[in-house]
């Protein structure tokens, strides 16, 4: 097993790699891939505890856009 921050920085990846498909319009397979290979990550590095409800988030907003309901609106500045 790797450091720790070495699986930080792969998880880190995965979710920015995620969210950035998300924005670009990529099929949401592809997303939903990169969202559930950083939990697998965090599971490999002991951070599920941490990680895993923010993953279970996006993957439920990515489960609503899938259904048809309109994206979330972001909160004003």
């Amino acid at each position: 097993m790797g450091a720790p921050d070495d699986g930080r920085a792969k998880i880190q990846r995965l979710l920015v790699t995620g969210d950035t498909r998300l924005k670009q319009g990529v099929a949401t397979a592809k997303v939903r891939e990169s969202y559930l290979a950083a939990l697998e990550a965090a599971r490999e590095s002991g951070l599920e505890d941490a990680v895993g409800p923010l993953v279970e988030l996006r993957l439920a907003d990515l489960d609503a856009r899938e259904a048809g309901a309109p994206p979330p609106v972001p909160p004003a500045a």
